[in-house]
């Protein structure tokens, strides 16, 4: 039973799911979204987030970790994060993305993981950002990424989480019959809907069905004050009075919302020997 007809929910591990179908690469869905404008909108929380991801990285992974693949590597921010420390590779199914991140020289391979790689190429770490919440079929992609990493290798999965203060918000809005900010948790609408919500219990047992163990977890901002009126833009249609008024109304409240459970976890897992 869920809050939409499209929406699962567990009451016993509390996972939820949707039945939303993907859209990549389909020129409706991609007319639906102004990607320059979404570039705007998330470009300066997510590169802050990525240094901080990158610098756990470096501190946990073994001085012999050389080669990182970046799974749905899009515009290319994390990638120009962790050619700093790694040997980096990104694979990127949205063609018109990919293309502007090969424009800058990145290396990203058009299509989708794990068709794209060649048998038996492994990686010392595999990192999807915002990415596996997007996979229908999640379990062939771990096990891709089992068969994928080195002996020692770390799969780090960048995800939204499901006890997150704005999520549980949405839940309780759509409950109240007020269903846009539900929808847009989930991105319904959007070229890659999410079809997965974790939180850190589920998602470890998931991950250790493939042969993964935790290592580390952490959460991550969700907002931050750069670029957080265009984020607010990008949301929705506003008046700009209402633009503005949920601008200021955040602002101000930002340091309030950094106390509130998360909507960001970051799970890093190592292959079992």
């Amino acid at each position: 039973m869920g809050r939409q007809p499209w929406h699962r929910y567990c009451p016993s591990c509390r996972y939820e799911s949707a039945d939303l179908a993907p859209l990549i690469n389909e020129a409706y869905a991609h007319s639906q979204v102004n990607e320059s404008e979404r570039e705007t909108a998330l470009k300066s929380v997510r590169t802050e987030n990525f240094k901080i991801i990158v610098e756990r990285l470096a501190r946990i992974a073994p001085p012999t970790a050389k080669r990182l693949l970046d799974v749905g590597s899009a515009h290319g921010w994390f990638l120009d994060e962790a050619a700093k420390r790694f040997s980096v590779v990104g694979v990127e199914p949205d063609v018109v993305v990919a293309q502007g991140a090969l424009a800058r020289g990145l290396p990203v391979r058009v299509g989708y993981f794990p068709h794209v790689l060649e048998d038996g190429e492994c990686f010392d770490v595999i990192v999807f950002n915002d990415v596996i919440e997007h996979i229908p079929d999640i379990h062939s992609a771990l096990e891709a990424c089992r068969a994928h990493l080195d002996a020692d290798g770390l799969l780090v999965l960048n995800v939204p989480r499901s006890t997150g203060f704005f999520y549980r918000l949405s839940k309780l809005l759509a409950r109240l019959k007020w269903r846009g900010p539900f929808d847009r948790m989930w991105q319904k609408g959007l070229p890659s809907p999410h079809v997965h919500y974790f939180n850190e219990r589920n998602l470890d047992r998931l991950v250790a069905r493939h042969g993964l163990r935790p290592v580390q977890a952490f959460h991550l901002r969700a907002l931050s004050a750069d670029g957080l009126l265009e984020r607010i833009r990008f949301a929705g249609q506003l008046h700009p009075v209402a633009l503005y008024a949920q601008y200021a109304f955040l602002l101000c409240a930002l340091p309030l919302v950094r106390l509130l459970p998360s909507d960001i976890i970051v799970c890093i897992y190592s292959k079992n020997g």
